[in-house]
């Protein structure tokens, strides 16, 4: 991983800035922890850890499968079925930055096997990478389009926001509701106690 982020440009100064910070990976099944502590010269993995912990993420493996695999892991870290204990900022930052991740392979492949060679292999990965990036979002894209259209399993975006903005509506509407209901109340009670006097 270290090696990795060595030859991404710009992930050093930003691991930088996240020096200090603890994070424990605690997983269900199968049940393990892991300790990571992000410097500017890469990550540091423990199985112990003395430190404070700034964030715990706890859950199955299935659940850091579907985070990783996710197109925006940042809400599926926080709406997703992974338990968080602590500071969440970190951690979505330290997320972002493994997810940012633009390596330069080219001259890792070059030192190893000459120039020519080294490129046209850098060149392959790249093809390759990016051909497996598109044929993941068209697949993604077509998921979403047999769900929302073909098998009815969910509403379309629309829908759902029309739904929300609703409910939204609704819940300013029982306020102005609840505070009308006191003011009536304030006045009756009022009325009563001059009636009696």
């Amino acid at each position: 991983m270290n090696r990795t982020l060595a030859l991404a440009p710009g992930a050093s100064a930003r691991l930088a800035k996240l020096d200090g910070s603890v994070f424990c990976v605690q997983c269900t099944s199968p049940s393990f922890e892991l300790y990571l502590l992000p410097q500017e010269m890469g990550v540091r993995l423990m199985g112990v850890c003395e430190h404070p912990i700034t964030t715990a993420v706890r859950g199955s493996a299935a659940d850091f499968t579907e985070l990783a695999s996710a197109s925006d892991p940042a809400a599926t870290l926080i709406n997703g079925a992974l338990e968080i204990d602590g500071d969440s900022a970190p951690l979505i930052e330290l997320q972002q930055i493994l997810g940012d991740l633009d390596v330069d392979w080219e001259a890792p492949l070059v030192d190893a096997f000459g120039d020519v060679p080294g490129h046209q292999l850098a060149a392959g990965l790249r093809g390759a990478f990016g051909w497996g990036q598109r044929a993941g979002e068209s697949l993604r894209r077509q998921l979403s389009e047999f769900i929302l259209e073909e098998a009815r399993l969910s509403p379309p975006r629309l829908q759902l926001e029309d739904f929300y903005s609703d409910v939204q509506a609704l819940g300013l509407d029982v306020e102005r509701l609840e505070s009308r209901i006191t003011r009536l109340k304030q006045r009756l009670d009022r009325l009563r106690d001059s009636q009696q006097s």
